[in-house]
């Protein structure tokens, strides 16, 4: 008995230092990942956000100022990298989210947060309602929650519970949209496939009316876009994944419309499956009033421009706007119903081997204001920063500094190459790290 107590002792004793190595390897692979900066735009262009790393920065337009955030809700703010931010369609509110487990609501008002929900897991996208009482948020095993927000713009309690909405079973979602006219929210994952759902009158009781599934990607996707179509209330979906295509979807049916090899367009389809995965799309952004659908690809130096022709439901190239001068492939996207112009940024935190842990770089481009009946079309221009609005305070804002060497870009131009390559690809775990997680895991399926 002695001798069984022992061994079971050792045994014990063996899975806790075994534990120990491999949590201290996921940890050192995490403290490893780099995130890509990302930017979002208030739809009346009020505002500009950028998050780079764990941090938030916001730029007033109309005030021309810098924004102090106000975080009053008892919550910590930002300690890891964030992942997503969206503004709501109306503007009023903005949610940020990332890998330190925190889904944080700001009141655009004055810029206070009025609600730190925690999630279980890392968060990998988020989505708020068109009426702005629901924000729906991800996490990197697949699930969907929702949480319900106060109607009077209060702030909500802390540790607010959020309620599963919808599950696509461990694959990571990759993005959420709402669609135009609210009726559905639709999810995309790293298993090539979107899910069109239903979004039911009391969320809190989960979705459980699926309206279609569009499948039709060979790699993950990446991205989602709706175009306003006058025909279509629900709007006509676009996604962007690592196939290098922009796809055109009904929602209804899940009918693909068309397609578009945008890689294959600018040459950067290439015979080597591994580089070929790193030619995907990594934003897509839809310009309001244009039909345009502007797209960032990995490599290109600026974005390609598609016209959606919404009577024949066809996509085409249109241009390739490139920016000279610099090493500045976008990482993420943005446009607001006025204003005329499509932000994007580069950049990205946690970069090895330089002294500067986080940067991004941020332009513009005009040209995408409604002509005048008989006026000559307008040419897309990538701004100087003296044209940018905002001009220098606005740079120095949300990039955090105006002047960076052009090495550290450089390196960086390479990190954020190969975190979106790895971003989403699955990650094959030994023996060893499946038994831990197994072991560690806290969403275990109540049998009850």
């Amino acid at each position: 008995m002695e001798d069984a107590r022992i061994e079971e002792c050792e045994h014990d004793n063996s899975n806790t230092q075994e534990d120990a190595q491999v949590e201290e390897s996921e940890q050192n692979n995490k403290d490893m990942e780099v995130a890509p900066a990302l930017i979002s735009v208030h739809p009346t262009h009020n505002s500009v956000a950028v998050a780079v790393g764990s941090d938030l920065r916001v730029f007033n337009l109309l005030d021309n100022c810098a924004v102090t955030l106000v975080d009053e809700s008892g919550g910590a703010s930002h300690t890891d990298s964030i992942r997503c931010i969206k503004y709501g369609t109306n503007g009023k509110l903005f949610v940020s989210a990332g890998d330190d487990k925190l889904v944080k609501v700001w009141s655009t008002d004055c810029w206070r947060c009025i609600s730190t929900v925690i999630s279980e897991k890392r968060v990998s996208a988020v989505a708020i309602s068109n009426d702005g009482l629901h924000v729906c948020f991800a996490d990197k095993f697949g699930v969907v929650w929702v949480v319900d927000l106060p109607v009077d713009g209060t702030e909500a309690p802390l540790n607010k519970k959020a309620s599963p909405l919808l599950a696509h079973y461990c694959s990571i979602i990759t993005s959420l949209e709402f669609s135009p006219d609210g009726r559905f929210i639709v999810s995309a994952d790293r298993d090539f496939k979107i899910r069109v759902t239903v979004f039911p009158t009391k969320p809190l009781n989960g979705a459980h009316e699926i309206q279609s599934f569009c499948l039709g990607h060979t790699e993950f996707v990446s991205c989602l876009a709706f175009i306003c179509a006058p025909d279509s209330p629900q709007g006509i979906l676009v996604s962007g994944g690592g196939d290098s295509t922009v796809r055109m979807w009904d929602i209804i049916s899940g009918t693909l419309l068309d397609t578009c090899e945008v890689g294959a367009k600018v040459g950067l389809i290439e015979s080597d499956a591994t580089e070929a995965n790193c030619s995907t799309v990594t934003d897509i952004c839809a310009i309001p009033d244009c039909n345009l659908i502007a797209v960032a690809i990995q490599s290109l130096q600026g974005i390609m421009l598609l016209t959606c022709d919404l009577p024949s439901r066809t996509l085409s190239v249109t241009k390739v706007v490139s920016i000279t001068g610099e090493n500045f492939v976008p990482t993420s996207l943005g446009s607001s119903i006025s204003g005329g112009l499509l932000w994007m940024v580069t950049g990205a935190s946690k970069l090895r081997g330089s002294d500067i842990s986080s940067l991004s770089r941020v332009k513009a481009v005009s040209g995408f204001n409604k002509s005048s009946p008989g006026a000559p079309e307008q040419e897309p221009v990538v701004l100087t920063d003296s044209e940018i609005p905002g001009g220098t305070e606005l740079l120095e804002k949300l990039q955090g500094s105006m002047s960076i060497d052009e090495k550290v870009f450089l390196a960086a131009a390479d990190a954020v190459k190969t975190a979106m390559c790895n971003l989403l690809i699955k990650k094959q775990y030994t023996d060893e790290k499946r038994e831990f997680r197994k072991r560690t895991r806290n969403d275990k399926k109540n049998t009850q």
